[in-house]
């Protein structure tokens, strides 16, 4: 479901993964993972705590950093299910806001995030150089 997520970037799930089972990642504390009634995975919800998050005012935000439906089990209230999920579970962290990103242009994103009382905060283009 990764890769349907973020298609191209083999390596970084990988690394990712191995960092998380062995808890070397800071940032990514729990992953949440939605099964259908025959036990098979139908979505996943990565989240974090994060100090800073765009458009928020506290330093202890609940962050969506992943978030996927496989396509058969979307409009089916899964994504929903696992928001809340989420939600309830940065509240228990003692978060008092809850943040998440998409693409500029993933327009099925932001709607799902609109349907679910996110409000868009910011649009943003990040930049990179090596160096």
């Amino acid at each position: 479901m990764r890769r349907a997520l973020w298609p191209g970037a083999d390596e970084d799930h990988a690394r990712e993964t191995e960092q998380f089972f062995t808890a070397r990642v800071r940032n990514l504390l729990v992953v949440l993972i939605a099964f259908d009634g025959s036990g098979r995975p139908v979505g996943f919800a990565e989240l974090s705590i994060r100090n800073c998050a765009e458009g928020c005012e506290t330093d202890r935000v609940g962050y969506l950093e992943g978030w996927y439906v496989v396509p058969d089990a979307r409009r089916k209230g899964v994504g929903r299910a696992l928001v809340e999920a989420a939600e309830a579970w940065a509240r228990a962290q003692g978060c008092t806001e809850f943040g998440s990103d998409t693409e500029i242009d993933n327009a099925v994103s932001a709607a799902a995030h609109h349907a679910l009382g996110f409000t868009e905060t910011e649009r943003l283009r990040t930049f990179r150089k090596p160096l």
